[in-house]
């Protein structure tokens, strides 16, 4: 069973980095350039879309924007943050919210591959609590 993965992130070259990161192993990867096609693509398809991972400055929607709205309308999609420019009092903010992990670019593939498992067990977690 693949499970999909949404990639929010400005950057074209960071987005294929990722799904050559994911390719071959049980994740599909869907993709949007900035915050506002990313919730777009959620409203959308809800119910498959399993984690998200998303970037931090972005136009249009930016990502602090962004991970703020999905938490709040998508409580059980677990977020991961990456971003090129870290900062301690936004990561700490961010997991406030409920991030999964906030990694900074570039991320080592058994990083990445390791934060997304951890992700997906979040929202098994959530899913079985609940139901969705």
């Amino acid at each position: 069973m693949k499970h999909e993965i949404l990639i929010i992130d400005d950057e074209e070259e960071v987005r294929k980095v990722i799904r050559l990161q994911l390719s071959g192993t049980r994740y599909e990867v869907l993709e949007a350039a900035d915050g506002e096609q990313g919730i777009a693509m959620l409203q959308s398809n809800p119910l498959e879309v399993e984690v998200v991972i998303c970037d931090v400055r972005m136009p249009k929607i930016n990502g602090v924007e962004a991970v703020a709205y999905i938490r709040r309308e998508f409580p059980k999609t677990p977020v991961i943050v990456l971003t090129g420019y870290p900062d301690v009092d936004l990561a700490v903010e961010f997991m406030k919210e409920g991030v999964v992990e906030y990694l900074v670019k570039p991320v080592a593939k058994e990083r990445l591959l390791e934060t997304v498992e951890k992700a997906l067990s979040q929202r098994t977690l959530f899913a079985g609590a609940g139901g969705m």
